[in-house]
């Protein structure tokens, strides 16, 4: 059985990359909602809605 370790460590760094990425894009609409001016809760619903649509993305590569 060979492993082609290249491909395993460049799968694994773009997995932690997404996931870092990802986290900290829920983090800005966590902290962009609970702001009360007008720019940072429109800045948390578009944090939000790019989180959906990568989840989406992401579901309809593992689906399609």
């Amino acid at each position: 059985m060979n492993i082609n370790w290249g491909a395993l460590a460049s799968v694994a760094g773009v997995s932690l990359i997404g996931t870092v990425g990802l986290v900290g894009l829920f983090t800005v609409g966590i902290v962009g909602l609970s702001r009360q001016q007008q720019s940072a809760r429109a800045t948390g619903y578009a944090a939000f809605a790019l989180c959906a649509a990568a989840v989406a993305y992401g579901i309809y590569l593992i689906v399609g």
